[in-house]
Parts: C-alpha cells; structure tokens; sequence
C-alpha cells in the first residue's frame, strides 16, 4: 500500500517536450562535472574555508570547492562565509570594515551550521584567505564561488580575478538573490551561473504547469538543498515543529523530482544537492540524479563513493575537468 503524498504527473504533451530539449535549447557545456564537493573546503573536519580545508579535501580527490566570498575595506576579496566577523572570529564588527591585514584570526572552534551540536577544532591555520591565493593554490580545481553581498566592488573583483587566473570555465558563481545573479550574468555570461532562490521558484513554477521546455535559462547549475535532510532535528541541535516539518516534506515532494533533474540534465544544466552528511543523504541524492554532492565531511563522501559507486571514481581520483 501506498503511503505518504500521491506521486505528481504531467501531461503526455508536457512529458515529450521535457525529453526533447534539443529542439528548443542548445546543450550547455559545462566544463567539469563533479560528484564529490567539499562544503567549505570540508567544514566537518578542518576549519571551514582555510587553506588547509582546501588543501586536505583536494588531497582527498574531491572535484570541487565550495566557498564564499566578501570584500574588505581595502578592496580584497576574502574566502568566508559571515559578513560579521563574530561567529568565525569572536569579535564585533563585519569584514567590509576592516582592511584585510587587521582581520582577526579565525576562532579555534567553530559549529556546523547545518549539524549545530558537532564542533570542528582547528589547527594553528586559522587565517581567513584571499581568493587570488586559493586561485593560485588549485589552478584546475573547480571552484564554487557564493557571492555572499550585492556590493558591485565584490562583484568586479571576483571578476577580475577569475580573468587573471583563466578560470571562466572552472568557476560556477552565484548568490541567493535574483538582483545579485543578474549582475554576475551581466558582467560575465561566460561563467556558470547558479540560480537564485526566485529562479528555483519560477523553475519550479513552469515545470508544474508544463511550460519549463519552453522557457529559456540563463543558468547552468541547479544547487539546492534537500528538503528531506533537515528533517532530522539533529541538524538545527532543536526539534522541529509540526508546520515546519509540513513544509520541509511539502518542498522535498515539489522540488526532489528525478523527472525535473533529468530534464535539466538534457540541457546541460547539473544539480548539485546540500548540505548533506550521511550515508543515507548520498544514496538518496545520487538516486534521484544528482549530478554531485556538497558536504562537510569530505572524507565520508569518498569512502561512501569508493564503497557504494565506484563506477563514478577516476583510475586516478574523481572526474575532474582534465578528464571530460
């Protein structure tokens, strides 16, 4: 017997234009595609967002960085995560108001933001990085970049600096807001763009009402969190109440569909899933078609690969872009 939500359809006219994209839309040609990303460089166990974090998970044979971009009062772009400097640092004050050699080191220990009650301890790297200097450090790694404030000085300057260091086709960018991503398509279309929390809405919208084969897309990385992950009251270290755990169930059945991943996959656009940090989560999400895997524990991500999916694991590591 049946239980839970009745499956959603689409009509036999809907169905046929989802599977013949061609016709409408040429094939994007995204130049990596990976399964293994490192959330934060692996924020479960390094502290998130350093040099370090970077350099273990790519040791490791991950096959993409995410990290998270602002500006400092002197122009310098900076891998972190929080405008405020009190969460990773301990001190008031936001990045944009310090010039970068007066930044404060990062805090010895720091909580996940998506399993609150595990803690992440440090070693004596706790400096928060430049941009040009992980550039610099992984010239063929792809890199995720969220572009965390609309500040046009970011903007260009992320942009300079994936210019300088040939990254145009190595690098996704993105940012929640519809008014950030449509300035980062402007300043550079050549770089994929990640959609924004409107854009996944309207995405969502068209596929229901079967309009979506027709509708252009200017983006080529669908990135979205799994609704049914953060079910678990473990990950917010408090439990959910009934409204919150409808919801939470009603946007895993509209949004984790394989028939919108696949259609997507069709026009060249991967799906990327967050943050997820279990054996269970993996298997879920490659199950449903996604093309990767954004998590904080590196490590458990590849043991799970090489276990559960060696067929997606390289002679020599995970696919990386020197292998498409």
């Amino acid at each position: 017997m049946r239980t839970g939500p009745p499956p959603l359809s689409l009509g036999s006219e809907s169905l046929l234009t989802l599977h013949q994209t061609h016709i409408l839309h040429k094939k994007k040609n995204v130049k990596f595609r990976p399964r293994h990303i490192s959330h934060r460089g692996g924020a479960g166990e390094n502290l998130e967002n350093t040099m370090t974090a970077f350099r273990f998970a790519s040791d490791l044979g991950t096959e993409m960085l995410e990290i998270d971009c602002h500006i400092t009062k002197d122009g310098q772009v900076v891998v972190t995560h929080d405008n405020s400097l009190k969460r990773s640092c301990g001190v008031e004050g936001e990045i944009i108001d310090y010039d970068y050699k007066d930044l404060p080191p990062i805090q010895s220990v720091l909580s996940l933001d998506f399993m609150s009650s595990f803690q992440t301890k440090g070693g004596s790297d706790r400096q928060i990085p430049l941009l040009k200097d992980v550039f610099q450090a992984f010239p063929t790694m792809p890199i995720n970049i969220d572009i965390k404030i609309n500040n046009d000085d970011l903007i260009n300057r992320v942009n300079d600096l994936i210019l300088e260091f040939d990254r145009a086709s190595l690098t996704g960018w993105g940012n929640r807001s519809s008014a950030v991503t449509s300035k980062l398509y402007k300043k550079n279309p050549d770089v994929p763009l990640i959609f924004s929390m409107q854009r996944v809405l309207l995405l969502l919208v068209t596929f229901y009402t079967g309009i979506l084969p027709f509708l252009p897309l200017k983006e080529s990385l669908f990135e979205v969190l799994m609704p049914g992950a953060l079910l678990s009251g473990e990950k917010f270290n408090r439990p959910l109440n009934r409204k919150m755990r409808f919801l939470l169930k009603l946007a895993d059945v509209l949004m984790m569909r394989p028939l919108l991943l696949q259609h997507l996959e069709r026009r060249g656009i991967q799906t990327y899933l967050w943050v997820l940090n279990s054996e269970e989560e993996f298997e879920r999400a490659f199950k449903l078609g996604s093309t990767g895997v954004m998590t904080d524990f590196p490590t458990l991500l590849k043991d799970f690969l090489d276990k559960s999916h060696p067929e997606l694991k390289q002679e020599k590591g995970y696919q990386s872009v020197d292998a498409l």
